[in-house]
């Protein structure tokens, strides 16, 4: 069962996808999912070559972002930036929880020149806390 949650009017966040949830996310006109879950993490979730291939198979396209224990860096928020500026149509971005999505976009989103309070308010109308990260949001922002 999906439990996709809206950041923006392009934006979902989602925990793990099973393979039936890309059927929804396909109803819902999502062009690009990306995954945000190291391959491995749970041996028994489907990993990203399955959900790659539903969504191409649903024609969607697919990218990987992983966030592994060692948090954000750079290169993912660029990432997650050129994600978000080549979809086309609204993207699903998922992890184990949605937390780690929500905070790879909010970094993307600060980067981008999104004020840190709306970045924070808009992550919490979805269920989620950016306070962890938010340091890195200000900096971010702030550039």
């Amino acid at each position: 069962m999906s439990d996709f949650r809206q950041l923006t009017e392009n934006v979902l966040v989602s925990p793990q996808l099973a393979l039936e949830d890309i059927a929804a996310a396909a109803a819902l006109g999502v062009g690009l999912i990306v995954n945000n879950r190291p391959d491995g993490e749970e041996p028994s979730a489907p990993q990203g070559d399955e959900i790659a291939a539903a969504a191409a198979a649903a024609g969607m396209n697919y990218v990987a972002i992983p966030i592994g224990h060692s948090g954000f860096s750079e290169p993912q928020v660029n990432a997650m930036i050129d994600a978000l500026e080549q979809a086309e149509g609204p993207i699903l971005a998922y992890c184990r929880s949605g937390t780690r999505s929500t905070l790879l976009w909010a970094l993307a989103a600060a980067k981008q020149g999104v004020e840190p309070d709306d970045i924070a308010r808009t992550a919490a109308r979805a269920g989620y806390d950016v306070s962890p990260i938010r340091a890195m949001i200000d900096m971010l922002a702030a550039r």
